[in-house]
């Protein structure tokens, strides 16, 4: 999800709710900030500048103040005339048992937290192996197929 996209979306909701891919909800006392980019070299020596709005939810104790979407906006407004943010995709961190880092998407009146994944940007440099393409059996000869000293294949 875009930063334009969630700008037209919170003016439509009354409350803001975050759900975890497996059905959890953040507990709605939380407090958020809103930053961007990440500079960083990869394991192949090469320098890299990451740009993406970062969404930070943090447990707060204050059991009596909910973030409203009114109030969120406003942060994202203020974000993007004090530091430059662009319409980026959003990535949000969450800890609970440890700091996770989500995509995010709408269901509705609901925010939901994809998980992501992370890669090696830097695989041919670094030696990681490439996945092999795998075969499907049913496609080759029976030759290639069948378990004999002279195949090669046992």
């Amino acid at each position: 999800m875009k930063l334009s996209e969630i700008r037209k979306d919170l003016p439509t909701l009354s409350n803001i709710k975050f759900q975890l891919g497996n059905g959890t909800f953040v507990p709605e006392h939380f407090v958020t900030e809103v930053g961007i980019t990440k500079d960083f070299i990869d394991c192949g020596d090469v320098i890299r500048n990451e740009k993406i709005v970062n969404f930070q939810l943090w447990n707060a104790n204050d059991y009596e103040h909910r973030l409203k979407p009114s109030k969120l906006l406003n942060i994202i407004k203020l974000s993007e005339e004090k530091l430059g943010i662009e319409d980026l995709e959003i990535e949000v961190e969450y800890q609970s048992d440890t700091i996770g880092k989500y995509g995010l998407d709408i269901n509705g009146e609901i925010f939901i937290l994809k998980r992501k994944t992370i890669a090696c940007l830097a695989q041919d440099t670094c030696g990681i192996p490439s996945e092999k393409q795998k075969k499907n059996l049913a496609e080759l000869p029976v030759s290639q197929t069948s378990c004999t000293a002279s195949s090669g294949y046992c």
